[in-house]
């Protein structure tokens, strides 16, 4: 362990610090979040392969041993996200509702965004962004897992989206990039890479981010702020120089999590309230409408596929057609990975749907196939499977619950699950 961090922590910490020095050794604490956009928690606690321990500050979250959690095919299904317990304490003090518009700014992997997603239960604007394209693709992967419709999901630094979006959101969650000190027992290699020039390095680039957020919250609106480390400077000093740089801001409360008193690794969160502030400066999207050849192959799809009639408005990117979330924003001149829920596309006068559309929250598909644990490995392998199928679109599911498309015919189910979610069976 570095030399130079333990003497700031013995100094933090006082008499608190041999406590804390000794939780180093202990293996990290495990945890998942149930995703209640599929099942509520209690329902979960029935089918879980695993030993729960409620998290205090998450009601849908749990500590669990092992390492094997991301390794069930009710992970797959998107009952739940992996997720260490300390990071489920932000997302709920944003206090997210059903139909506002809610802003993740650095979102991958995903786990506090589709934390926000369950608190609005599909209703409303999510936008989950994240600078790096590669850690983009796997936030867009955690979303269509767990289910997610309402979210546009980004690929921005935060500087573009401010100039576009100011005084848009009502609430805003910036989980920066930080030193990750509160990782140091999960990650120990980290150790050896941690500087004092790293936290402000990184105190720096939080606070720009953080000037960007502030641009984007609409009056009235709130803003927490949280990392996974104990720098001072990137944690209480950053807090107030915001507040002091944007005095329509008030600090509301504070929260710091160290693992040798909680169940949990490192963590801190800010919680801010926005006064006055700048009017809403940002364009609509414009109605587009759908080409006609593409709206006639998914309206008979949905009539013979689908469970009812997908509400709200459609839109078509290229090819392919999107359910979109209500007040979407201009999307023109911005990475968009995706905006609210890809059915699919036409080819043709067919309509062939997308893997987001089979494990959409609830279900769409009318028609799905139930698969035991070998047939559930055998379809994560890419195999095709003999067995008895409707014909047709189908959600191959496991106990209950969509693992992704495929299609029956002829007594044969077709694996359309995407070949970048597939892996050799054990």
């Amino acid at each position: 362990m570095n030399e130079r961090y333990l003497a700031r922590m013995r100094a933090m910490l006082g008499a608190d610090y041999p406590a804390y020095e000794a939780c180093l050794a202990e293996p990290p604490v495990r945890g998942i979040r149930v995703n209640t956009l599929k099942i509520e928690a209690d329902a979960f606690r029935a089918l879980s392969p695993f030993a729960l321990r409620q998290v205090p500050w998450e009601p849908n979250g749990f500590s669990v041993d092992g390492e094997k959690a991301g390794k069930s095919f009710y992970h797959d299904a998107g009952l739940y996200y992996v997720q260490e317990p300390s990071a489920m304490c932000a997302a709920p003090l944003l206090e997210a509702q059903p139909g506002e518009r809610v802003l993740d700014l650095c979102s991958a992997p995903g786990g506090k965004g589709t934390q926000l997603a369950q608190a609005m239960r599909g209703k409303g604007l999510l936008v989950l962004n994240e600078k790096l394209p590669d850690r983009a693709a796997v936030l867009l992967q955690n979303v269509e897992r767990l289910g997610v419709t309402n979210a546009v999901v980004t690929s921005a630094d935060p500087a573009e989206l401010a100039k576009r979006l100011g005084g848009f959101f009502d609430k805003i969650l910036v989980d920066a990039p930080c030193s990750g000190e509160g990782m140091l027992r999960k990650e120990p290699a980290a150790a050896g890479q941690w500087s004092e020039e790293t936290v402000r390095m990184c105190a720096a680039r939080q606070k720009k981010i953080l000037s960007s957020a502030a641009e984007m919250l609409a009056p009235g609106g709130r803003l927490v702020y949280s990392t996974c480390t104990f720098a001072a400077e990137e944690d209480e000093e950053n807090a107030r120089w915001f507040v002091r740089t944007f005095p329509q801001f008030t600090l509301l409360e504070e929260k710091k999590l160290f693992p040798h008193r909680i169940c949990g690794e490192g963590h801190y969160a800010a919680v801010f309230a926005c006064g006055d502030g700048e009017c809403t400066r940002f364009r609509r999207a414009k109605p587009s409408a759908v080409d006609r050849k593409t709206l006639a192959a998914f309206r008979a799809f949905e009539k013979e596929f689908l469970r009812g009639t997908m509400q709200g408005e459609l839109r078509q990117f290229g090819g392919a057609l999107s359910l979109v979330p209500e007040e979407l924003f201009d999307l023109n001149g911005l990475r968009v990975l995706r905006a609210g829920l890809l059915l699919g596309e036409a080819k043709g006068d067919r309509f062939e749907p997308s893997h987001a559309l089979a494990m959409a929250a609830g279900c769409p598909l009318r028609q799905t196939v139930p698969l035991n644990e070998e047939e559930a490995a055998r379809y994560f392998a890419g195999e095709q499977l003999d067995c008895a199928a409707p014909r047709g679109w189908c959600a191959a599911t496991f106990g209950g619950y969509a693992l992704g498309l495929c299609k029956g015919a002829g007594g044969v189910l077709k694996n359309h699950l995407p070949k970048g979610l597939r892996r050799p069976r054990a």
